[in-house]
């Protein structure tokens, strides 16, 4: 697989399909096949899509030392759209990886037509802090979650209880979500990713980000509540807040993506 070599890291990414370019981020953990069962195969026709493991995942390397910032991601994927693709691109992130769209727009504006995150937000605080702050300090003390622990833990922060609920949909995830958490992938990454996750806060510099940006929420997000993504939408100039009834924060991974998909191909065809 082809790599790009940045300032600080060695990014290993894909492309895949022809036409104008969209870049997905992944949140942490998430790798550069995240996209691929959902997202890829529908947006192949008409977009050349590139995916990516972020550093601390996946095949990318950094040898700079821990704690790594929102900035240095957003740097690594500045890099790989400067390499690979014919800019300015449509940049779509989830969780963390909407952090670090974001940030790209902020920090490399000339490099993004319309900026998508979801499941996203301008800083961790209350419930969102403390998550996130349990699970790293859970880590730093020698636990860990595989398995189907990892499984039916993350599962409810991803899926709304419908769909847990639903006898047919949730055995097809629960296989998907094992073969994940069967690696060593989520721990791995979760000090390095989750850490600037929680850090990170981009409140003063919202009110000056030119970018299109079109906020996207789910209403059964107990990962990235609503709120969240209200306050970046109303901190960015101009940004569209979109809220989607019925969904979680991974809802667009086998659940409603028949939903997300299209309407997400419409914002973009907007830009390019």
């Amino acid at each position: 697989m082809p790599t790009v070599q940045g300032s600080q890291a060695t990014i290993n990414y894909r492309q895949v399909g022809d036409g104008p370019d969209i870049v997905w981020v992944s949140g942490a953990g998430g790798t550069i096949g995240s996209w691929d069962g959902y997202q890829v195969p529908y947006f192949r026709d008409g977009f050349r899509n590139t995916t990516y493991d972020c550093r601390g995942v996946g095949a990318t390397t950094c040898d700079i030392p821990l704690p790594w910032t929102i900035e240095d991601f957003a740097r690594d994927t500045a890099e790989l759209i400067e390499a690979v693709c014919d800019g300015p691109v449509a940049l779509v992130g989830l969780s963390f990886g909407g952090g670090i769209v974001q940030q790209v727009a902020l920090d490399y504006p000339e490099l993004i037509s319309v900026a998508i995150p979801m499941g996203t937000g301008a800083v961790s605080i209350g419930w969102t802090w403390d998550y996130q702050m349990a699970e790293i300090e859970w880590r730093r003390a020698g636990g860990r979650l595989d398995g189907m622990m990892a499984v039916t833990h993350y599962a409810a922060m991803y899926y709304p209880a419908r769909v847990l609920g639903d006898r047919e949909l949730w055995p097809k995830l629960r296989d998907e979500l094992l073969e994940y958490y069967e690696t060593d992938t989520a721990e791995d990454s979760l000090i390095a990713q989750w850490e600037p996750c929680v850090l990170f806060d981009q409140r003063d510099r919202l009110p000056q980000c030119q970018v299109p940006m079109h906020v996207i929420a789910f209403d059964q997000d107990v990962q990235a509540v609503p709120q969240d993504g209200e306050e970046v939408a109303a901190l960015v100039p101009g940004a569209e807040f979109h809220l989607f009834e019925g969904m979680g924060h991974c809802s667009i991974y086998g659940h409603t993506q028949d939903i997300l998909n299209p309407f997400i191909r419409d914002l973009i065809e907007r830009y390019v």
